[in-house]
């Protein structure tokens, strides 16, 4: 006779919550590893429909439709950064002009503050040069960590199209492997778990790649139409930079505003570049993410800041991009377990309008319900 022991609701959110905390550490110390295997697997899914179209329509063998794939994809990744370096090349050769123009754009800013705050211009340079050598020092200082750092990240890069090809290539393997853990009366459950996680990816690595091309584009117009040299280049740049949250347009700012100074060290065209990173910065926050993010990826907008905030500090800009689809995945895999389900749905982003407390039934209703209980 089989019996089924119910473990209390504190126990139960006890084993939950020590179970998170045990994998955000392991994410932590095992960061190096598994980061680009992380990335590797999102790469994977997106590819994963040319791996399928060769393996079904050109018959190709699996290893060879899987390098090809990961080959097509390193090469346009490689193409677009060709084509950034060779115009970042240009702006090298006007690095003088863009020195004179930030020396010149500094002098007015000067003026402007001894005129109108009564500070003078020695005061002025007597702060920056003391706020310099305290960067100088610090500098110094995490110049050795930083060579490591770019190494490791150029070691990283490296691996991640090999274990985007291994993965594509042993795919049926690792399926059948976690088959293998379950039960048989779960490989349904699974199947469904398995096929929503890859739509969900696929969906969400799609819409930033839309994202990206439709920031680089209005970028790009914008810029053009105020008179800022290398237009293009930098709309390029801060679409891409666009995919790192918060940080990434930040940069992309300022690289804007230094790049502008090739032509003028005008104040209105740096006032131009600011009002055009802020128009596209508005319709993509307000129409791009919500139409093209927010409908792949039904996250809720505090849990997803959460998440990246603590991305973040377990992996930099690498785990801030992997926070949404580890989310994502996480709340597909918490709605198709019983236990786990109110997770599932503190996650999401359906929420009703008013909630009602029964206290008889001891249950939250929405509006709806309540409506029909009580006409």
């Amino acid at each position: 006779m089989n019996s089924t022991i119910k473990t209390p609701f504190y126990i139960r959110l006890s084993f939950m919550v020590i179970s998170l905390i045990g994998i955000t550490y392991i994410l932590y110390i095992g960061k190096s590893v598994l980061i680009p295997i992380l990335l590797a697997f999102l790469f994977a899914v997106l590819l994963f429909p040319i791996v399928h179209f060769l393996n079904s329509k050109l018959r190709f063998p699996n290893g060879l439709s899987s390098t090809v794939a990961v080959i097509l994809f390193v090469a346009l990744i490689l193409g677009i950064l060709a084509f950034i370096s060779y115009e970042i090349s240009d702006i090298a050769n006007d690095f003088a002009e863009i020195r004179k123009n930030i020396n010149i754009f500094i002098i007015n800013i000067q003026r402007f503050i001894r005129t109108n705050f009564h500070v003078s211009i020695w005061e002025q340079r007597k702060y920056i040069e003391d706020v310099t050598q305290d960067s100088v020092k610090k500098g110094k200082e995490t110049i050795g960590t930083t060579i490591v750092s770019i190494t490791n990240s150029i070691l990283d890069l490296a691996l991640i199209p090999i274990y985007t090809f291994l993965i594509l290539l042993y795919r049926t393997h690792f399926i059948l492997f976690l088959a293998k853990l379950f039960r048989k009366e779960y490989h349904a459950k699974l199947r469904e778990i398995l096929t929503q996680i890859k739509g969900a990816v696929q969906s969400y690595i799609s819409g930033l790649i839309f994202e990206m091309i439709a920031v680089s584009a209005l970028t790009s117009i914008g810029l053009y139409f105020i008179g800022v040299k290398y237009a293009i280049l930098l709309g390029i740049i801060t679409g891409i930079l666009n995919l790192i949250p918060y940080i990434g347009i930040l940069v992309a700012g300022i690289l804007t505003i230094l790049s502008s100074l090739t032509g003028s060290p005008e104040v209105s065209l740096i006032l131009g570049v600011i009002i055009v990173n802020l128009v596209v910065q508005l319709i993509d926050n307000n129409i791009l993410v919500p139409m093209i993010i927010n409908t792949k990826v039904q996250i809720n907008a505090f849990v997803s800041i959460v998440g990246i905030i603590i991305g973040g500090q377990i992996a930099g800009i690498a785990g801030m991009f992997l926070a949404i689809p580890i989310l994502a995945i996480l709340k597909i895999v918490f709605d198709r377990i019983e236990s786990a389900e109110p997770w599932g749905y503190l996650m999401g982003d359906n929420l009703p309008k008013t909630f009602i407390w029964r206290t008889k039934k001891s249950s939250f209703n929405d509006s709806e319900t309540a409506t029909k209980s009580n006409p």
